[in-house]
């Protein structure tokens, strides 16, 4: 009786007062605790019978297996189904389903249909609970199949199998088979069932068809508050957050009162349109309509304040419930990741810890993707260790986020051994390790890898192929960049406007900007990013006119330009001269758009007025910074003082610089390179051994040619490759025709402190001529040769090179770290401006 009323305290008080407990005692209390908890105690209370002789009977083992289920207590399990066979009662269909029960909770399936098949007559609860356990442990074929097995027998489904049955056709979004599923329960009887109406709906929902889930919904007579939620939750999962909020105030005239699963249906539509004063307005109902208190509907505002970037609000729902579980941890902590604040994200999760809430896998999701943004290695390792201690390493989510973590943090060699632990990897583990080698500049290893996966019968996406073009971007590799361009056509992903924006990022980085404004011009949408994209490129390609036009016509077309895109017209302004232009988009960003420039808006003006010689007013203009001065400021400066050979200014920019404890290396290479062209090696050589002090260590220059889809690589002076003597006797040959041609080699370019003819023999062996004379070698005559250089090219270089296109009547074109140039005939596309 107490227990019924919900009192197991007081009903175990009377068990424990009774002297001479039966059978049928002991069976009622275990039975209350399997059934309302806590499930140990009913385990308990097992064995303490036992020790008191008692034995169980038909009765007894269900409930007891009930609680290892609710448990996942597989061992316990197991150990009472040995005491089951040893008092014979493994084959009474009422302790077979349960035991079929307790395994498919427990994940252990194999011994589940061990127990099935064991059973002589299984009745209707058998084949059910079998069913179920197929389709929760993910195993949906084998539930369908099972399924069609029973209509062979004469036994016949209950609603329970039906629902089970619909749930795996949702699972499975195999609308065909749903609708068979449908089409039996019409049959049978068992679509007056409002459960199974109610399943059916959600099923066409998950299946995409809200045509036929409101059709089935309008002819229902008895609609309760699950049908309403039901459609709410479909709605928003399709997409359409609008006609969900219609159904929300629908459904309230209707007079039928939303319950907490509604609120929680209803507030990701909210955020789907990013909207937060909507989900401030449902936070006030929930609060009105005493909702507020359900943990489940607070976890789902904080999530939702998030997701509208207002984290503020979230954090305040957070800090004000009295309970909080490790959802509510997780859904702030998520929120603080999704938001750019990953330091705060870590913070919080110190906090749980110390609260004692042990993480889930979603908990550790957010963790890891706050550890990549912020590249906290460390903190990502003690995750990794969790996960391995406490056994989540076979969640895949978990794998591919670890692996995205080291790839972010620079840890290939470690992202690699993670990948390579995925005993089942998915499409995301290959994007993330193909990534991962893109991002971080290994770009044959990306296209190594690409291979690999279509070795493997992976199917790639939309991510895999931005990932593939940006490392064929940065090689410069068009051959590459063509192939997969016709695999993006033929996947029929040409359309995705990530694709297309990456496509005509690489066609431009390829040194083919006319293919990248072709594939521009007949995208059928364009983001910010897509125009971004192609200013960029013409920038780069030193088409400045052409980068202001085409920023001219983006703002006709309503596009709004950001801060990032005023980087890029400033910089295409910057390797174009095109001072005065710089000058007038400089004004308009705060002027027109709002736009406060930051530090790096001034570092391009900075690089415009330098290159085109306006040294002084380019560091009055540092000075009159509203903004602390970086290196990226100064660094420019000291770039411009190289080009125009402006010792003094040199100087006085690289000791703010120094001063700034630059890690860049390649600002110390700057000043000495300004003392070596000015013949000042002593001073030189100090810059050099301060660099060295504070173990920096100077960029080896290289450079890159595709050939026959093949990419090499080569290094100054270099003498391992295969043709190497081709190559130098190639070098030798155009050397001759140069000279007869009138090319007079630039020693000054040679930064050592050496014999003239030791400094003509360095500059003979410099990487892009190196990759230029293999080309000669490796193509037909007429084929344009294309080298991408690490470094800045050389004066001497870039003379020769406008020679040696003559000579050779071939388009070459060369990317260096900050543009093309495109040689013809003896003259450069930069006009000597770089």
């Amino acid at each position: 009786m107490y227990a019924k009323c919900g009192s197991l305290e007081d009903a175990r008080k009377v068990f424990d007062t009774v002297c001479e407990r039966n059978i049928l005692v002991w069976n009622a209390m275990i039975k209350e605790y399997a059934q309302k908890g806590p499930c140990e105690e009913a385990l308990g209370l097992y064995y303490r019978m036992q020790k008191e002789d008692i034995q169980p009977d038909n009765f007894t083992f269900p409930y007891v297996l009930k609680a290892c289920g609710n448990l996942l207590a597989l061992q316990e399990g197991k150990w009472i189904h040995h005491h089951i066979v040893r008092n014979g009662h493994e084959r009474n269909v009422y302790v077979g389903n349960a035991l079929i029960d307790m395994y498919a909770k427990c994940g252990s399936l194999e011994d589940a249909r061990d127990m099935f098949d064991k059973l002589s007559e299984p009745d209707v609860v058998s084949w059910t609970v079998m069913i179920v356990g197929y389709a929760q442990n993910g195993h949906v074929n084998e539930a369908l199949e099972l399924f069609r097995r029973m209509q062979t027998t004469l036994v016949q489904p209950n609603p329970v199998t039906i629902l089970s049955v619909v749930s795996v056709c949702r699972h499975l979004r195999d609308l065909h088979v749903g609708k068979s599923i449908h089409n039996f329960t019409i049959r049978r009887g068992f679509d007056t069932e409002l459960s199974v109406r109610n399943c059916l709906i959600d099923m066409y929902l998950k299946c995409g068809r809200i045509d036929l889930a409101r059709g089935m919904f309008d002819r229902m007579s008895g609609r309760n508050v699950v049908s309403w939620s039901t459609m709410i939750a479909g709605y928003t999962q399709n997409g359409h957050a609008l006609e969900a909020l219609e159904f929300f105030r629908q459904m309230q005239e209707a007079n039928v009162k939303p319950n907490s699963v509604t609120i929680t249906n209803v507030l990701p539509a909210c955020a789907q349109l990013g909207d937060v004063e909507r989900v401030k307005w449902i936070h006030d109902f929930a609060v009105s309509n005493g909702f507020e208190s359900d943990i489940s509907v607070r976890n789902s505002l904080i999530a939702m304040y998030a997701k509208c970037g207002n984290v503020e609000n979230a954090r305040q729902v957070f800090d004000k419930m009295p309970k909080r579980d490790v959802v509510s941890w997780s859904a702030m902590i998520a929120g603080y990741s999704q938001n750019d604040n990953g330091h705060e994200a870590l913070v919080l999760f110190n906090q749980m810890q110390q609260a004692g809430v042990k993480p889930n896998s979603v908990t550790l999701l957010s963790v890891l993707s706050a550890c990549a943004k912020l590249g906290a290695l460390q903190q990502g390792k003690w995750v990794h260790d969790y996960v391995a201690d406490n056994g989540m390493h076979f969640y895949i989510s978990l794998q591919n986020s670890l692996l995205d973590m080291y790839a972010k943090c620079g840890e290939m060699e470690i992202a690699r051994k993670v990948f390579e632990q995925i005993s089942t990897r998915d499409v995301v583990s290959w994007n993330a390790m193909i990534s991962g080698y893109s991002q971080n500049g290994y770009a044959n290893e990306t296209l190594t890898l690409f291979h690999q996966m279509q070795l493997a019968r992976m199917l790639p996406d939309s991510v895999t192929m931005v990932s593939l073009l940006l490392a064929c971007a940065h090689l410069g590799t068009l051959q590459q960049g063509k192939l997969i361009h016709d695999y993006v056509i033929k996947s029929e992903l040409e359309s995705d406007v990530f694709v297309g924006t990456a496509l005509i990022d690489m066609y431009n980085k390829c040194g083919s900007v006319h293919i990248g404004r072709q594939f521009f011009d007949k995208m059928s949408e364009r983001d910010l990013v897509s125009w971004n994209a192609m200013i960029a490129g013409y920038g780069m390609h030193g088409h400045g006119q052409d980068a202001v036009e085409l920023f001219n016509q983006m703002q006709q077309t309503g596009v709004k330009p950001d801060h990032i895109i005023f980087v890029c017209i400033l910089s295409a302004c910057s390797h174009a001269g095109l001072v005065d232009e710089g000058w007038r988009l400089f004004d308009c960003m705060s002027r027109d758009y709002s736009i406060t420039p930051r530090v790096g808006h001034y570092a391009c003006l900075v690089d415009l007025l330098g290159r085109a010689g306006r040294l002084q007013q380019a560091h009055d203009f540092i000075k009159r910074m509203p903004l602390q001065p970086d290196s990226r400021v100064w660094g420019a400066l000291l770039g411009a003082c190289r080009i125009h050979n402006n010792i003094e200014l040199g100087e006085c920019v690289a000791k703010q610089l120094f001063d700034l404890n630059t890690k860049d290396a390649g600002h110390y290479i700057l000043l000495s390179n300004i003392y070596a062209a000015a013949g000042k090696w002593h001073d030189a050589a100090k810059v050099v051994s301060m660099m060295k002090d504070k173990g920096l260590k100077k960029t080896p220059g290289y450079s890159v040619i595709e050939v026959e889809r093949t990419v090499h690589t080569f290094l100054s002076g270099d003498r391992s490759h295969p043709q190497s003597q081709k190559i130098y006797a190639m070098l030798e040959t155009l050397s001759a025709q140069m000279e007869t041609a009138g090319y007079v080699p630039n020693v000054n370019d040679v930064l050592h402190d050496v014999e003239e003819k030791v400094k003509e023999h360095i500059l003979y062996g410099h990487s892009e001529r190196l990759a230029i004379a293999f080309g000669l070698i490796n193509t037909s005559p007429g084929t344009t040769i294309q080298i991408t250089k690490n470094l800045r090219v050389c004066g001497d270089c870039h003379s020769a090179t406008k020679f040696i296109s003559k000579i050779v009547r071939r388009k070459i074109i060369v990317r260096d770290a900050y543009r093309f140039h495109h040689f013809k005939d003896g003259f450069c596309s930069c006009g000597d401006y770089w």
